[in-house]
């Protein structure tokens, strides 16, 4: 592993524990924000450019602003709550590190990661727009759609009335 991609991947690391620990939920958005944002870091660096520009706008551009908006009209002005550790703990996380092993284990021992690397398939940017805009046209327009119907609900449910 290379020094530029093993900071990338601290920096994911260090922001998602923030994101789970952190006691100001819009830190903790924000902690979110920043994991998205080295997610598309890390898939830039890997040369996946159109997944890291879709991680770009998708995430970091739409839902880490629709979070960071969501708490901060819906639980902007409250004092976060006392966290209080439960009795179970422990047993959390002796659960969590089987579960990581067991999934470790089963990516070493996998038949792909015995095989051979392929040869790098060169796919651009612009053969990815022109398969959406014609073989995929549909699908596109329906998932717009639908995250217009989300984003419309989630304004809805934002919005507070007014009392008469």
């Amino acid at each position: 592993m290379n020094l530029p991609f093993a900071i990338i991947a601290a920096v994911i690391v260090a922001a998602a524990t923030a994101a789970m620990t952190l006691r100001n939920l819009v830190h903790s958005s924000l902690a979110v924000a920043v994991a998205f944002g080295g997610l598309a870091l890390a898939y830039l660096y890997l040369d996946a450019q159109f997944v890291g520009l879709t991680q770009i706008l998708v995430y970091v551009g739409a839902v880490a602003i629709l979070i960071v908006f969501a708490v901060l009209l819906t639980r902007g002005g409250e004092p976060p709550e006392k966290c209080i550790f439960s009795a179970t703990w422990f047993w959390g996380l002796l659960i969590t590190v089987a579960v990581f092993a067991t999934l470790a284990w089963c990516v070493m021992h996998s038949f792909a990661s015995r095989r051979d690397p392929s040869d790098k398939v060169e796919v651009t940017v612009k053969q990815i727009g022109d398969a959406l805009m014609t073989k995929f046209v549909l699908p596109l327009e329906v998932i717009g759609l639908l995250l217009t119907a989300a984003l419309i609900g989630a304004v809805i449910i934002a919005m507070r009335e007014e009392k008469k």
